[in-house]
């Protein structure tokens, strides 16, 4: 018999508390579980350039936290891009596809956001740096694997990038 997902909702962290109950889901997967640095975990002031979102996943009606995943838009000179980020979710709830739901819901926030500056209707670039072990999960949604595996924070990643069409 399935487990029967738990009562739950994604939205985009507005309060400090909210961006800081992401932090902490972040911690909790990335430095305890994987151990990577703390550091690459605490949000510094990002340049101007970026504008960050977070997405909450938490449990209703208690509004425990328990999965995350932040997407920058990013101007560059090659063409601007979003970058989807920190995608964590605490480990006894990944059986519920979580993760899946949180890039599904980032994916329709970027959509949306997009129809409201993109007149001309060009597909959205999405770009996210995957760990190895983790890519077919983003293949799936139809990322494709762009250039040569580099070391982030200590572990292998690819860079993966998604063409969104709007």
């Amino acid at each position: 018999m399935a487990s029967e997902v738990p009562a739950h909702e994604i939205v985009v962290a507005q309060t400090p508390e909210e961006r800081q109950q992401c932090i902490d889901v972040r911690i909790n997967v990335f430095h305890h579980e994987q151990h990577f640095p703390l550091e690459t975990e605490i949000d510094e002031p990002v340049p101007s350039t970026y504008n960050a979102t977070h997405f909450l996943l938490r449990l209703v009606p208690s509004l425990t936290p328990i999965g995350t995943i932040r997407a920058f838009q990013v101007k560059s000179s090659n063409g601007d891009y979003c970058k989807l980020t920190r995608l964590a979710v605490l480990k006894e709830y990944r059986k519920y596809r979580f993760g899946r739901e949180l890039v599904e819901f980032m994916h329709e926030w970027v959509k949306a956001h997009a129809l409201e500056t993109n007149a001309d209707g060009r597909p959205v670039t999405i770009v996210c740096h995957s760990q190895l072990p983790v890519q077919g999960f983003y293949a799936k949604f139809g990322y494709l694997p762009e250039g040569e595996q580099f070391d982030e924070d200590g572990d292998p990643h690819q860079k993966m990038v998604l063409r969104l069409p709007l």
